[in-house]
């Protein structure tokens, strides 16, 4: 089976390698190892490798159960795009947002 490849702009690849090393950083600190880590959320440890090298092929339940595994620390995804600015412009200007994009003819 031949590996997947994802297009990703190499900021986005530095916030993934960012966010793969604060995993590995909270592991260490916790005194965690890879096995027990792996094990709590139900991957292979070769998985948790690439979670923590910020490897954009991970899917992002599988970096969810790792932060779950750390000790609950996955209750911090809910602040993703939480405050996004563009949108809350829209709202302030009262701007009907269509709830799908337009088809292109």
């Amino acid at each position: 089976m031949s590996k997947k490849t994802v297009a990703v702009m190499p900021g986005t690849q530095k916030i993934l390698e960012t966010m793969g090393e604060q995993i590995k950083l909270a592991r260490l600190r916790r005194n965690l190892s890879t096995e027990l880590v792996a094990e709590r959320a139900g991957i292979s440890r070769a998985t948790l490798w690439a979670v923590e090298k910020g490897t954009p092929t991970v899917a992002i339940g599988t970096y969810a159960a790792v932060l779950h595994a750390l000790g609950g620390m996955d209750k911090d995804l809910g602040l993703i795009a939480k405050d996004e600015i563009y949108a809350k412009r829209i709202q302030d200007f009262n701007i009907k947002v269509p709830k799908r994009a337009r088809r292109i003819k």
